[in-house]
C-alpha cells in the first residue's frame, strides 16, 4: 500500500512522500510526453514506436492520473466521498476545478510523480498532455522531457472515434459530393458542432450515416467528445506554448500527412538529438 503519505499508482510509480532513496522525482528522469486530444493517433503512435524497437516504460496515462490523483483531490477538497466518476461532463468539471487550484493541470500532476529507478531505469513515456497550461508547466518543470505533439483535423478525429481507421480515404471519397442538406447535421443536436466544422466536413460526416457505415448515434457521440474537448483545449495555443517554452525539445507531427512508421522515425530522431 506504500508508506504513509505515499500513493502507489503502479509498483514503480507513485506520488507523495517517497518511501526510500530508490525513488527519484520524474523531473530527474528521461521522459517522452505525447501531446494531443482524443483521436489524433496516440495509441497508433505507441504501437509504431514499439514496432520501431524503442524501449520505454509506459507511465499511468492521463485517465488513470485523473482517476487516482486529480478527482480524489477535488472530492476531498469539496468534502465529498471519494469514488469513481464515469460521466464525462462531471470529469471535465473536476479537472477544471483542479486547474483552479493547480494552474498547470495535468502537467502539474505529472510533475508530482516519483519513479523507483531500481525497477525502472530507462526511458519513461506519458500519454498525454493537452492544454496550453499543461505543456507550459511541464516544459518548465521537467527539463529532461521531450514533447511530441500529434495533430489531426477535427473531422478526422470524429471519423477515427467512430472506429474508422482510414479517415483520409473517407474524406477523399466524399469530398466531391456536397449534395446533402445542412439541416441533417444540425438535427444531430450537438451544441457547438455547427461552428466547428465546415459545410463540406458536415456533408462528409452526414454521408457516413446515409451510407450506413455508422449510425447517427455513433456520429452524435463522437461529435460530442470532439466539441467538448475543443471547449477545454486549443491545439493551436498548445503548439505555440510548446514552441515557445521548449522549441528544441518539441516535435509537431500531422498524423494524417505522416504514416505511423514515419511518425515513429521522427520521434526516434528527436530522442537521438538529446
Amino acid at each position: 500500500m506504500g508508506e504513509p503519505g505515499f500513493v502507489v499508482l503502479q509498483p514503480d510509480v507513485g506520488y507523495g512522500e517517497p518511501p526510500s532513496p530508490a525513488w527519484q522525482p520524474i523531473r530527474a528522469r528521461p521522459l517522452l510526453v505525447l501531446v494531443g486530444v482524443t483521436g489524433v493517433g496516440k495509441s497508433t503512435t505507441l504501437a509504431a514506436l514499439r514496432r520501431a524497437g524503442l524501449a520505454f516504460h509506459l507511465l499511468p496515462d492521463r485517465r488513470e492520473l485523473t482517476d487516482r490523483l486529480i478527482i480524489p483531490a477535488m472530492q476531498a477538497l469539496a468534502g465529498e466521498a471519494s469514488g469513481p466518476v464515469a460521466d464525462r461532463a462531471q470529469r471535465f468539471a473536476y479537472t477544471r476545478a483542479y486547474r483552479q487550484h493547480h494552474p498547470g493541470g495535468m502537467g502539474e500532476a505529472l510533475s508530482m510523480l516519483w519513479i523507483d529507478v531500481e525497477q525502472t531505469p530507462g526511458l519513461l513515456l506519458f500519454d498525454g498532455l493537452r492544454g496550453e497550461n499543461e505543456v507550459t508547466f511541464a516544459a518548465q518543470a521537467l527539463p529532461q522531457a521531450r514533447f511530441v505533439m500529434l495533430d489531426a483535423p477535427d473531422v478526422v478525429r470524429v471519423i477515427r472515434l467512430m472506429g474508422r481507421q482510414d479517415p483520409f480515404d473517407v474524406i477523399a471519397a466524399r469530398s466531391a459530393h456536397p449534395a446533402h442538406e445542412m439541416q441533417r447535421f444540425t438535427n444531430l443536436d450537438v451544441e457547438g458542432a455547427d461552428a466547428l466544422f465546415t459545410p463540406q466536413e458536415q456533408h462528409i460526416l452526414v454521408d457516413l450515416v446515409s451510407s450506413g457505415e455508422v449510425t447517427a448515434d455513433d456520429l452524435r457521440k463522437a461529435l460530442a467528445i470532439v466539441v467538448e474537448e475543443r471547449r477545454n483545449y486549443d491545439p493551436a495555443a498548445t503548439r505555440a506554448a510548446l514552441e515557445k517554452t521548449a522549441p528544441e525539445r518539441t516535435l509537431v507531427v500531422d498524423t494524417v500527412a505522416d504514416a505511423p512508421h514515419t511518425v515513429a522515425l521522427k520521434i526516434l530522431e528527436l530522442l537521438r538529438a538529446r
